[in-house]
């Protein structure tokens, strides 16, 4: 199989339908994208609670956070996205929607640590449905000369949905208990909902998954009712329009030929096992080191750092779009600098022992560190042509989330549970992490003792990630030597 090359490529078609029909039919991806991170990852949020609710250490709210979710969402979204090369996408993300949602909601209803880990296992099989065909919907929606803002604007999804998490979560879980729903339910004459269950033994925490995930059903029903399926390639170069449907084996060749695909794979992978990592534990690190509420904490998190996270998913594409005809490499130094200037943020960040002091260079962190993730999706998109589009999404995925989400938490939870015990062994007073859980046993120094030994190991574990995003940076900046070789035509 050949790759035409820029020179025998003709220009593109200027898109799918009208402009207005275009962005909304982005707006409603981005949408479920929003959907997609809010039930993915409303557990951060929700971490001590759960922890307290069920007896579990932070290695164990690692696994919950990572494998549980990243394990079968990897493995089935090659598959799902060749399915999606060759079928109808709007109906494989409108189910994906609905399935995850649904698991979401379940998740409140978990009575042990093993059922809420397969709950979470079921949200990873609905989510890994909708990436890989909405990055082919999108491409075929709008020209390449445009698709890195479009990708960008989708990918939006990421750090909006955790903010929202946060924003939500972190409400519902600190106002909101079995009682107050049980007010309301008597309010709204609904006995048969007073009388289903024993409201005064439910925690926020169980709220808050069945709220977040509930919407996900309607929003299902929307998609499917207005998104159109697009003719595949419609918005591709016209010599690459109406070509054969590529095979596995075919996409992963053309793939393999392609460096660039890989350091930005690779760079991705690295970030995103940071970034999760991190992510799973940073409104624990606010609420252990420095002394917030659950809701306090989800605001700061979800607010300031996720706000400042979608300005910068939204900047690096857009950058990337405005700056390429000047500066072709612009998808691999952008993201690159971007990360490689955010380790002294964080690090500064982090360790500050004052919040408001922390704050402003964590806000500028995240904002420049999250300059990696448009320009992912764009290479992936960018490399191949519309037959194995949704395939590159996909492989991409696999080795991003297998490896950066699956490992991330888990890891940094060992990590955290390693470095308390180290801190609880330093207090001198006979302390281990099991004792620690036994509060009213301990008097006024080990309680003291198990508090800070919690924090520090945590934070010495953030501390300690966040250096891993200049290992990141330098991949994207090897993909800018094959970047120009590697990408297909990008429009004139």
């Amino acid at each position: 199989m050949t790759t035409p090359t820029a020179a025998t490529i003709a220009a593109p078609n200027s898109g799918y339908g009208t402009k207005g029909y275009r962005s909304f039919v982005l707006g409603a991806l981005l949408i479920v994208y929003i959907f997609n991170f809010i039930d993915r990852t409303i557990i951060n949020i929700l971490t001590e609670p759960i922890k307290a609710s069920f007896g579990l250490e932070d290695w164990q709210m690692g696994l919950l956070g990572g494998p549980a979710f990243a394990v079968l969402y990897t493995f089935l979204g090659i598959p799902i996205a060749r399915f999606a090369e060759r079928h109808n996408r709007v109906w494989i993300i409108a189910g994906a929607v609905f399935l995850w949602s649904l698991m979401t909601a379940l998740c409140g209803f978990a009575t042990s640590f093993l059922m809420l880990f397969l709950f979470r296992v079921g949200v990873s099989i609905g989510e890994a449905g909708c990436t890989p065909p909405a990055n082919s919907l999108i491409a075929d929606y709008y020209d390449p000369r445009n698709r890195s803002t479009a990708v960008s604007i989708y990918a939006l999804g990421v750090p909006l949905g955790g903010m929202f998490a946060a924003i939500f979560g972190g409400f519902i879980a600190g106002n909101i208990t079995g009682d107050n729903a049980e007010a309301l339910f008597r309010a709204w004459g609904w006995t048969f909902a007073v009388n289903a269950v024993d409201w005064s033994q439910i925690e926020g925490w169980r709220i808050a998954f069945v709220i977040v995930g509930l919407p996900g059903l309607l929003i299902s029903l929307i998609v499917k009712l207005t998104v159109k399926e697009p003719a595949r390639g419609h918005s591709d170069p016209v010599a690459l329009q109406g070509m054969a449907m590529a095979g596995f084996t075919d996409a992963f060749k053309v793939l393999l030929s392609k460096p660039t695909y890989w350091h930005i794979t690779i760079g991705a992978t690295i970030a995103s096992f940071v970034g999760y990592g991190v992510g799973q534990f940073t409104t624990s690190f606010l609420i252990r080191t420095h002394g917030l509420t659950i809701q306090q904490a989800a605001l700061l998190f979800g607010i300031i750092l996720g706000l400042m996270a979608a300005i910068g998913v939204f900047t690096s594409g857009f950058l990337a779009d405005k700056v390429a005809k000047r500066h072709p490499t612009a998808l691999s130094w952008i993201p690159a600098l971007g990360m490689l200037l955010s380790v002294p943020f964080y690090l500064f960040g982090y360790s500050a022992d004052n919040l408001w002091v922390a704050m402003p260079p964590l806000m500028i962190a995240a904002m420049i560190h999250y300059f990696y993730l448009g320009p992912m999706y764009a290479v992936a998109g960018g490399v191949v042509d519309s037959r194995m589009r949704a395939t590159s999404v996909a492989i991409t995925l696999f080795v991003v989330n297998l490896l950066g989400y699956g490992l991330g938490p888990p890891v940094i939870g060992i990590l955290s549970s390693f470095l308390k015990t180290v801190a609880l062994s330093g207090a001198d007073l006979g302390l281990t992490l099991d004792a620690c859980k036994a509060v009213a046993e301990l008097n006024a120094d080990e309680l003291a003792a198990c508090s800070s030994a919690n924090a520090k190991g945590l934070q010495w574990s953030i501390l300690i990630f966040s250096c891993g995003y200049a290992w990141a940076a330098l991949h994207y900046l090897l993909a800018g030597k094959t970047l120009v070789r590697d990408m297909l035509a990008k429009g004139s």
